[in-house]
């Protein structure tokens, strides 16, 4: 195989290790169990990405291809319209058959036709399509992870996924007070440079011109501390802050404070992958919606003359600020690979280095299309494009995210209520 070939192989056997070690841990009853409508299975997201690979890349160039099992076409199909049927989302959880062992002995399989494939097929699209399926793996990695979050959380024996490899701080660290750091105006450039990216998603292009007017960005994300106050102010009782579809949202779902955060004990515990924890006051706040982080954000800029203006930024400025500023994405940074597997205390200083991993930032920039974008062709143009409406737009990854995917210019997107997700927020303001 030519050297190319030979490490896209590679790393794609990396990355299905990586998947099937996420649930090394599990039960067969955890990987079957679906918490709510929005979240799958571990055992559908294996499948699901399995699918992906038979579909897509097999069906199109092995030679002689018979699927696995021609009844898992729509089983496993999550939203292709151009692929006919589907299982409906929210009973993926019914699926008892196949079996979990089923299901890794199908991955196994494709592995080995994969492998068998790029030893007689080679082209530039059967490439593109290959890496598009790796790529696709790894963010099936991430929901995965917060599937089996919201899974556990639901039981009342919280249970553990892994062991914290987090170290409990002797004394907790002061919070660095927030500095608010310029951010490049006028004209701007956003979206990616596919010249210096071998990989990346219709949704990134192409890149274009905007306008920005002046503004600051805050050098840290916002702390568990900080979203403590805004709960002791009554922030969750109080309209001004809210907008009208937050308050009504608020109100219906009964919320009082972030997804996963319990009082045990008279104190605050947050649920985590390595179960119940104390709530780590200077760590990032997560878990919550584009609906709560827009009202912490008024809320923060009515009462403190420090944050005065605080609104979140748009995806333009945040991005823009990135590429300004931030070289390369530090070594230390809190990803999947780091294996903490939730937020960890801010120990920045007055230094914007906190961009990436932790959590995913909210912006106020609506998911749509990039001037001039044109989605993928055949099947594959479903893959983003159809979902440009009611979404907002987040940033910079999660620890939960791996690390390949963290960019400036990578768009993830969820609807204003969404909360199972690693989501937090950074502020930015108009300069005072």
């Amino acid at each position: 195989m030519p050297i190319q070939t030979t490490e896209l192989i590679n790393h794609f056997l990396q990355v299905r290790a990586t998947s099937e070690s996420l649930v090394a841990t599990l039960s067969p009853e955890d990987c079957q169990a679906q918490s709510m409508p929005d979240a799958s299975p571990a055992k559908w997201h294996l499948a699901h990405v399995n699918w992906f690979f038979e579909t897509f890349v097999l069906q199109h160039y092995e030679k002689d291809f018979k699927p696995w099992n021609p009844a898992y076409q729509a089983l496993f199909n999550s939203y292709y319209n151009a692929l006919g049927d589907k299982h409906p989302r929210p009973d993926r959880g019914l699926l008892t058959r196949p079996s979990l062992d089923e299901v890794m002995s199908w991955r196994r399989v494709v592995n080995e036709r994969i492998q068998k494939l790029f030893t007689t097929c080679s082209s530039n699209e059967l490439h593109w399509i290959f890496r598009l399926g790796i790529e696709h793996e790894q963010q099936h990695q991430e929901l995965l992870l917060t599937d089996i979050k919201h899974l556990f959380s639901c039981s009342g024996l919280y249970p553990t996924y892994k062991k914290s490899v987090i170290q409990p701080l002797e004394n907790e660290l002061s919070l660095p007070k927030m500095a608010w750091l310029p951010g490049p105006s006028g004209i701007q450039e956003i979206g990616v440079k596919s010249q210096n990216i071998d990989f990346y998603f219709d949704n990134e292009a192409p890149r274009h011109s905007v306008y920005l007017n002046p503004y600051e960005m805050g050098h840290r994300l916002i702390s568990n501390s900080e979203w403590q106050a805004f709960i002791a102010d009554g922030g969750y009782d109080d309209y001004r802050w809210w907008l009208d579809a937050g308050w009504s949202w608020l109100k219906k779902e009964d919320v009082r404070a972030p997804l996963y955060w319990y009082t045990l004990h008279d104190k605050t515990s947050f649920f985590t992958l390595h179960g119940n924890q104390p709530l780590d006051l200077n760590a990032p706040v997560s878990h919550i919606s584009y609906f709560e982080a827009d009202a912490f954000a008024r809320w923060k800029s009515a009462t403190d003359l420090n944050f005065k203006g605080a609104r979140l930024p748009t995806e333009a400025e945040w991005e823009c600020f990135v590429d300004q500023n931030v070289s390369a994405i530090p070594p230390d940074s809190n990803l999947l690979e780091s294996n903490l597997l939730t937020p960890i205390q801010t120990q920045v200083t007055q230094k914007p280095i906190q961009f990436f991993g932790d959590v995913w930032e909210w912006t106020s920039s609506h998911y749509m299309s990039y001037p001039g974008y044109q989605p993928w062709g055949g099947v594959a143009g479903e893959y983003n494009g159809k979902f440009m409406v009611n979404q907002m737009v987040l940033k910079g990854g999660s620890c939960l995210t791996p690390c390949s995917h963290v960019r400036s210019t990578y768009r993830n997107f969820f609807p204003t209520s969404a909360r199972w997700q690693m989501t937090g927020l950074r502020l930015a303001r108009d300069p005072t």
